[in-house]
Formats: C-alpha cells, structure tokens, sequence
C-alpha cells in the first residue's frame, strides 16, 4: 500500500496530506508529527503537487496521503470553521516553515486578532515592536505557511482596503464575510 512506504532515504519524516473542500474551494492541509504544517486555498492538481514538493522539499519529508489520522482533526476543525461552528482553531502547528520576523508577526497575529476582528499591516508591525515595518508585515502575510489557521485574511490596510491576499481578494473578502467582518453582496 502507497501510504505505508518507508521513509526513503535522506529523508527524515513523513508530511501527511489531505484535500479538504470548503466554502472557498479545495484546501490542502498538511502535517508533520510536530502539527499541522501547510494549508494551501484552491488545491487542485499543479497547486496541490507545487505546494506538496515545495513543502516535503523544506522539510526534507516524504509527502503520503492521509496515512496514520494526524490530519482527522485538523479536517474536522476546518470544516466547523466553514459552518459558522467554529471561532478558533486550536491546533498544534508546525513552524518550521516561518522563521525570525516572519514568524514573530505570524504568531501576534495568531494570538491577538481573534475571529470577527482586523488589524492594519501597520498595527500588527507595531505590535512586534516595528513601527515602521508594515511593508514588511505584508511580506509575512505573503510567506504564510498556515493561512486560515493563522488567519492572514484579517490583516487590512489602514484605510479599511482589503490589502493583498496570495490566495486572491475573492477568497479574503469571502473569509471576512463568513466571520462577519465585511456584509454580504446583495447579488
């Protein structure tokens, strides 16, 4: 069976993954034994085999498909969050994706900008003692390895614009709708 392979050679761990279906499309979660690791927006075919390479690769890992359960809550957790049921996640993660300024800003974010909330690029920068750094703030966002779990869509610009989001604004204006933060369109 593919999913009980040894680990190759070289490499040192398995990293778990599954496609979930969600509100906005396909999601890819990922994990290590260490927590979820990756979560990819609009995971269909090159997404999804781009994201699993570029993601075993960092690690050194060798990408199975659903194989010991580590992702049974990760999925359960994501789809309450998508029915209203679920205000936060509450995982175990795996950072080894984000590191120094990066993560800094990802876990302030994680920590203080609850459901239903937004923050400015420069007031999170201002929160991890970088006042000036909110272009920076922006890069962080954009190197996410956890968005939704570590919810970038909440970070606006200070004039109330939506800001960049990787996965597309659609999808942000959408997130920000389901947590009550934006109305919904009329049509």
């Amino acid at each position: 069976m593919e999913n009980e392979r040894p680990v190759p050679p070289g490499r040192t761990e398995r990293l778990e993954w599954a496609v979930v279906d969600s509100a906005v499309g396909s999601l890819l979660l990922a994990a290590t034994a260490r927590g979820l690791v990756s979560v990819a927006f609009h995971a269909d075919g090159a997404v999804r085999e781009r994201t699993l390479s570029r993601v075993a690769g960092q690690l050194g890992a060798e990408p199975v498909h659903r194989s010991t359960g580590r992702l049974a809550e990760p999925i359960r957790r994501v789809t309450e969050y998508f029915t209203g049921g679920l205000r936060e996640f509450g995982l175990t993660l795996d950072w080894s994706l984000a590191t120094g300024f990066n993560r800094q800003v990802l876990r302030e974010l994680l920590d203080g900008v609850p459901y239903g909330t937004v923050v400015a690029y420069g007031e999170l920068a201002k929160r991890v003692g970088q006042p000036r750094a909110a272009q920076a703030v922006g890069v962080a966002m954009g190197s996410n390895p956890l968005p939704l779990v570590v919810p970038c869509h909440r970070v606006v610009e200070s004039d109330g614009g939506l800001g960049g989001f990787g996965s597309g604004l659609e999808t942000k204006r959408r997130l920000l709708e389901l947590e009550g933060v934006l109305p919904q369109p009329l049509f």
